[in-house]
C-alpha cells in the first residue's frame, strides 16, 4: 500500500505498522474474547457470594465497554441487580455509572442524561465522582457536537467546561486523568498549543496503557488538524488507531478519521481499507451515531473506487479495439502479430477479473432488489390495512359525534357519560394487534416455526389459540419490519422502554444462539 504522505518517513513505518497490526485484529480480538471467557464461566459458576459476584460482573463489564454495547448493557443491567440484592446504594450507583458510559459509547443520549440524573454523587468514592463528572463532561461535549445549532451548542460546551473542573478536583495533578481533562479543556477553551504541551506530558507518564496513548492520541490528532499541521495529526491518528487494534478497542474514531486522511489526498487503497474496519468496527460495538458518520464516507469512497473501475474497464475495451485495428494493419508482419495478441491475451485477462467484479455487483444489486420487492410488499400490505382500519374508525368517529350532538341537543347527559363509559380502550388496543399480526402473518407465514427453531423444544414460544401472536412475538415481528427502536417498539404496543429491553433480553438469553447473532437470525427471515 502507498503512504498518503510519500516524504513523511515516520508516517509511512506508522502505516506499515498499523497495516500489519490488522492483519493480525482476529488474534488480539481472541485474547479479549479469551479474558471474557474466563472471567463468565466464573461469574455462572458463583452462586453464593454476591460481593465476588458483583466484582466479577464488573470486571466483565469493563471488558466488554470499549468492546461490544449490546454485551457491557447486559452485564451492567445484571450488576446493577446484584447491587441491589446487596442492598449496597453505593454499589448500585456505580453500576448506574457504568450503564451510562455505554449508553453515551452508544450515542443514545436521552437515556445517558436520564441516567446520569439518577445518579446520587455522594454515595460514591473519589474515583467513581472523577469518572461521574467526567463523564457528565463528555455527554455535553458530545450533545454540542452532534447538535449544529450556534444557539444551543455553546451552552452545552459550557456545561461540558463546567463538569470537568468539577471533576478535576477529584484528580491527583500530574497524573493521566489529570493531564487527560487538562487537555479536553485546553480544546474547549481553544488552547491549541497549551494541548500539545499536555499530551507531551501524557507520553512521558511511565505507566500509560495502550488505551490510555490511544484516546490521548488520537485527541492531540484533533488539535493538529485544527492548527493545520496535518502530517503530525496523520501520524498521531496512525499511533491511536494500531494501539485500539493492539487492545481490541471498538468504540474508536482514530481509524475513521484516518480514512478520511487518506480519501483526501488521493489515497484511495488506503482510504477504503480503513472505512472498512471503521464500518465493521461501529457495526460491532453497535455504536448509532457514529454508523451515520461512517456511511456517508463510505459511500463517497465506494463511488471513487466504482468509477475507477469503469474508467479503468472503458481504457480496457477502447486499448482492445486499437490493438485488433493494428493487427489488421499489419498482417503480413508475424512477430507484430504474435506480440500483439500477447497483449490482447493480458488485457483479456483483466478484462474477466473486471467482468467478474461487475457480476459480483449484479449479484449484489439483485439481492437489493428481492429485499426492495420485500419492502414494497410490506407496504402494500400495511398501507392497505391501515387504510381500511383507518377508514373504519373514521366512520367510527363520525358516527359517535353525530350520536353526541343529539344527546347534547337534548340535554341526555347520563346516556353521554352512558356512551362514553361503552368505549373499550383494551378491546382496540388488541383488535389492532390483532389486525397487525394478521397482515404480519399473511406476509412472514413461516416467522413463528423460524422464530422457535432459535430455541430449544421447552423455551418456543407458542400463542395461546384466542390469539395470533405474544407480546414476544409481536416485538421481534416490528424488528424484522425494520424497527429496531426499543423505545419506538415500546410507544408502538403501549409497554414502558424497559419492559421492552426485559423482553428482548428474556429471549436472547434463552436463545440456542449467542445475543449478537439473534437480531440478524430474526432479520434473515424471508417473507412469502
Amino acid at each position: 500500500m502507498l503512504p498518503c504522505f510519500a516524504k513523511a518517513d515516520a508516517a509511512s513505518g506508522l502505516l506499515a505498522e498499523l497495516n500489519g497490526t490488522l492483519a493480525r485484529k482476529q488474534e488480539y480480538d481472541a485474547q479479549r474474547w479469551h479474558r471474557i471467557a474466563i472471567l463468565t464461566a466464573a461469574f455462572a459458576s458463583n452462586k453464593r457470594n454476591d460481593d465476588a459476584k458483583f466484582d466479577l460482573g464488573l470486571r466483565i463489564y469493563e471488558e466488554y465497554k470499549a468492546f461490544k454495547y449490546d454485551s457491557a448493557f447486559v452485564y451492567s443491567q445484571k450488576i446493577i441487580r446484584i447491587a441491589e440484592q446487596l442492598n449496597s446504594p453505593q454499589k448500585t450507583e456505580v453500576a448506574k455509572l457504568k450503564l451510562a458510559f455505554i449508553l453515551l459509547s452508544s450515542g443514545m443520549f436521552k437515556e445517558t442524561f436520564e441516567t446520569l440524573d439518577s445518579v446520587r454523587p455522594d454515595l460514591l468514592t473519589e474515583t467513581d465522582k472523577l469518572d461521574f463528572y467526567f463523564l457528565k463532561a463528555r455527554a455535553y461535549n458530545d450533545l454540542g457536537d452532534y447538535n449544529q445549532d450556534q444557539v444551543y451548542r455553546p451552552a452545552y460546551y459550557a456545561k461540558a467546561l463546567a463538569y470537568a473542573d468539577t471533576a478535576l478536583r477529584f484528580t491527583r495533578p500530574g497524573s493521566y486523568d489529570y493531564l487527560s481533562i487538562q487537555e479536553f479543556r485546553a480544546i474547549k477553551t481553544g488552547n491549541l498549543r497549551g494541548g500539545v504541551a499536555i499530551y507531551n506530558q501524557i507520553r512521558r507518564l511511565p505507566h500509560i496503557t495502550l488505551h490510555q496513548l490511544a484516546v490521548s492520541a488520537s485527541a492531540t490528532a484533533y488539535i493538529y488538524g485544527l492548527l493545520g499541521q496535518e502530517d503530525k495529526a496523520f501520524e498521531l491518528l496512525l499511533v491511536s488507531a494500531t494501539a485500539d487494534v493492539k487492545t481490541a478497542t471498538k468504540e474508536t474514531v482514530a481509524i475513521f478519521r484516518l480514512s478520511d486522511y487518506c480519501y483526501r489526498r488521493g489515497d484511495l487503497e488506503n482510504a477504503y481499507t480503513f472505512i472498512k474496519e471503521a464500518r465493521e468496527e461501529a457495526a460491532f460495538y453497535k455504536a448509532r451515531q457514529r454508523q451515520i458518520e461512517i456511511s456517508h464516507v463510505f459511500s463517497l469512497i465506494e463511488g471513487q473506487k466504482i468509477n475507477i473501475i469503469e474508467s479503468q474497464r472503458k481504457s480496457l475495451k477502447t486499448y482492445s479495439i486499437i490493438i485488433t485495428l493494428l493487427a489488421l494493419f499489419v498482417a503480413g508482419f508475424v512477430f507484430i502479430i504474435l506480440k500483439q495478441l500477447r497483449k490482447l491475451q493480458k488485457a483479456g485477462k483483466l478484462i474477466d477479473v473486471t467482468n467478474r467484479e461487475l457480476r459480483e455487483r449484479n449479484r449484489d444489486l439483485r439481492q437489493l432488489n428481492v429485499g426492495l420487492n420485500e419492502a414494497n410488499k410490506i407496504k402494500e400490505e400495511y398501507i392497505g390495512y391501515y387504510f381500511h382500519n383507518n377508514s373504519q374508525y373514521i366512520d367510527k368517529i363520525e358516527a359517535l359525534k353525530k350520536s353526541l350532538d343529539t344527546l347534547l341537543g337534548n340535554k341526555q347527559y347520563a346516556t353521554v357519560q352512558k356512551l362514553a363509559d361503552g368505549i373499550n380502550i383494551k378491546k382496540e388496543r388488541n383488535e389492532l394487534f390483532k389486525g397487525f399480526d394478521t397482515v404480519f402473518l399473511r406476509l412472514f407465514p413461516h416467522f413463528i416455526d423460524q422464530f422457535n427453531a432459535l430455541f430449544k423444544e421447552e423455551d418456543q414460544i407458542h400463542p395461546p389459540e384466542d390469539q395470533l401472536m405474544t407480546t414476544e412475538l409481536r416485538i421481534f415481528a416490528l424488528i424484522r419490519l425494520g424497527i429496531a427502536d426499543s423505545e419506538q417498539i415500546s410507544r408502538m404496543l403501549g409497554y414502558s422502554i424497559n419492559t421492552i429491553y426485559t423482553y428482548k433480553t428474556r429471549v436472547k438469553n434463552r436463545s440456542i444462539l449467542p445475543n449478537e447473532e439473534f437480531e440478524a437470525r430474526i432479520q434473515a427471515i424471508e417473507a412469502v
